[in-house]
C-alpha cells in the first residue's frame, strides 16, 4: 500500500508505518502525478482534492488532518466511491487559546476590562461553540451568530446584524461557503465591515475570505478605530502586505497550531482509516504526547482575577511571538514572501494547550476558581 502524505503531518510513522509505504511531499506539491500510484492521500488544508487531481489514480481513502473541508471535493468523492474522512474539532482548543492571546493583548493596549465588552462568534460549531462556553464560563456577554445551527435547533441565536450592531469584540468561525443557501465569502464585505461599532475589534481565525481582505485593508485605513486581528489570508500564501501592517496580531494561519491540536488531527484520522479497513485501533495517541512544559501554576487566592487570567492564559501561549515572527518574513514579497508563509508553518516551534493545565489555588477564591474552570484548566 502507498501512503502519499504532506510533509508537515506529524507522527505519520507512529501511526500508519504498519500499513505501507509513506511518501512524504510539500502540501502544495502534491500533484495528479504524485497521486496517480497512491491507494491513500493524508492531506492538510493547503492542498486541493478534487476530480482534477485524483481521476484515474488507485486513491480510495481521502484523509485531511484539519476541520475544514472546503479544500475537498466531497460531491466527487461520493461518485468515485472514495471514503474520506476529516478531523473535526482537532485544534478547536489551539484557536481558543489564540483567541484568547488576542483578546489580552488588545486589551492591554486600549486599557478596556475584558468582562465589560460584549462579544460576538460567528460560526459555533466546534471551534466557534468552544470559544463561547469558554467566554460564557468567564461570565462574559456573548452573542451567537450560526444560521445552520438555528435551524436545525432554535434557541438564542442572533442575527448577523444583530452582531455588527452590538458587540464590541466579533470573532468569526465560520466555514468558506460559496452556496447559495449560506455563502460565508465575503461574509463581512466592505458593506457590513463599515457598520462595525465604533472602536470595534474583529479576529478572523476560520477561513481568509470569509473577510473581504482588499475591503478591510481600506477601511482600516479609513477608520482608525477599528482593530484586527488577522490568522488567515484571502489568497494563501500570499499575504496583503499593506492589510497585514495595519493589524493589531497577523500570523500565519497558525491559530489552532498547537501540537497537542495537530497530533490530534492525525490521530482521528488513522482511527477513521483503521475503521475503512475494518481492523482495530492500535495505536493511542496519550502514548505518544510529550510531557507538557507548563505543568502547573500555583495562584495566590488574593491575587487579582484579570491578572491571573493574563498570567494563565500567556503562561501556555502568546501570540505575540507568531506576530513578531510573522512580520519579519513580511519583508520580502511574491515568491519569498510566499515561501516565507510556509516555513513559518513548516517550522512551527512546540506550543501546547490551556486544557488540562493544572492550576493549584491556595486558599480560598470562587472568582479565581471559575476562571479556572472556564479556561478548561483543572483547579486542585
Amino acid at each position: 500500500m502507498l501512503i502519499v502524505a504532506d510533509e508537515n503531518i506529524p507522527l505519520l510513522d507512529a501511526f500508519f508505518e504498519g500499513f505501507g509505504e509513506i511518501r512524504r511531499v510539500p502540501g502544495r506539491a502534491i500533484d495528479r502525478a504524485t497521486v496517480e500510484a497512491a491507494d491513500v492521500l493524508l492531506v492538510r488544508s493547503v492542498t486541493s482534492v478534487d476530480r482534477d487531481l485524483l481521476e484515474g489514480s488507485k486513491v480510495r481513502f481521502v484523509g485531511t488532518c484539519t476541520i475544514g473541508t472546503d479544500h475537498l471535493d466531497l460531491d466527487y468523492f461520493q461518485q468515485a466511491g472514495i471514503t474520506w474522512s476529516s478531523a473535526p474539532g482537532c485544534n478547536a482548543r489551539g484557536v481558543v487559546d489564540y483567541v484568547l492571546g488576542s483578546l489580552l493583548t488588545l486589551a492591554e493596549i486600549e486599557g478596556v476590562d475584558l468582562a465589560e465588552r460584549t462579544y460576538g462568534v460567528v460560526g459555533a460549531g466546534e471551534v466557534g461553540g468552544r470559544l463561547v462556553r469558554v467566554l460564557q464560563g468567564l461570565g462574559w456577554k456573548v452573542l451567537v451568530c450560526d444560521p445552520p445551527r438555528q435551524a436545525a435547533e432554535g434557541g438564542e441565536f442572533v442575527s448577523l446584524e444583530q452582531i455588527i450592531g452590538q458587540c464590541d469584540v466579533i470573532s468569526l468561525h465560520t466555514p468558506l461557503s460559496k452556496s447559495a443557501e449560506q455563502p460565508t465569502w465575503h461574509l463581512f464585505d466592505e458593506n457590513r465591515l463599515n457598520q462595525l461599532k465604533p472602536g470595534a475589534w474583529l479576529i478572523n481565525a476560520s477561513r481568509g475570505p470569509v473577510v473581504d481582505n482588499a475591503a478591510l485593508r481600506e477601511v482600516l485605513l479609513e477608520r482608525e478605530d477599528l482593530q484586527a486581528v488577522l490568522d488567515v489570508w484571502e489568497g494563501e500564501p500570499s499575504v496583503d502586505i499593506g492589510l497585514a501592517e495595519l493589524c493589531v496580531i497577523a500570523t500565519p494561519h497558525i491559530a489552532g497550531y498547537s501540537l497537542d491540536g495537530k497530533q490530534r488531527g492525525t490521530a482521528q484520522i488513522y482511527q477513521a482509516f483503521c475503521q475503512f479497513l475494518g481492523q482495530p485501533a492500535q495505536v493511542s495517541l496519550d502514548e505518544l504526547l510529550p510531557a507538557p512544559w507548563l505543568a502547573q501554576v500555583h495562584l495566590n487566592a488574593g491575587c487579582d482575577p484579570a491578572w491571573a487570567l493574563a498570567t494563565v492564559c500567556r503562561g501556555v501561549y502568546d501570540p505575540r511571538r507568531d506576530d513578531a515572527d510573522f512580520r519579519r518574513s513580511l519583508v520580502v514579497s511574491g515568491a519569498e514572501q510566499r515561501t516565507a508563509f510556509d516555513l513559518l508553518r513548516k517550522h512551527y516551534p512546540e506550543r501546547r494547550e490551556i486544557d488540562g493545565l493544572k492550576v493549584r489555588i491556595d486558599g480560598e477564591s470562587p472568582a479565581l476558581r471559575q476562571m479556572v474552570v472556564a479556561l478548561g484548566a483543572v483547579a486542585i
